[in-house]
């Protein structure tokens, strides 16, 4: 039985420039870099590994990172002052049946699509 998700991996062009946007734009807390091609920072109980290109890995791909925050004018105010690149600013996605389903969404310096959701009750 599958108990949750332990890492993702990102192909990455510059693993420094990577750590530095994770670390100090997002602020995702910075775990160890084993090698200078490879790093690990902490999503919650997730690990993100940050790798350069092996095989057929391109940075850039179709890979989607859902960042869960709860408030999510304040983290996407926050991240701009940090130099963040958002495609768009928050907004509601879905009316459910106990919360509202807002995102927003911003590009990694490898192009990577990341979001900011929130559950709004």
């Amino acid at each position: 039985m599958i108990e949750g998700l332990g890492q993702i991996a990102l192909t990455v062009r510059d693993v420094d420039r990577s750590v530095a946007f994770y670390r100090d734009v997002i602020g995702l807390r910075f775990l160890f870099a084993p090698a200078p091609t490879l790093a690990f920072l902490a999503i919650g109980d997730v690990r993100l590994m940050l790798s350069t290109p092996e095989g057929e890995f391109i940075p850039g791909g179709g890979t989607v990172l859902y960042l869960r925050v709860n408030d999510i004018e304040a983290e996407h105010a926050t991240m701009a002052t940090r130099g963040a690149t958002f495609i768009d600013t928050p907004h509601l996605v879905a009316r459910m049946p106990d919360h509202e389903l807002w995102m927003c969404f911003l590009k990694d310096p490898d192009d990577h699509t990341l979001a900011l959701m929130c559950e709004k009750r």
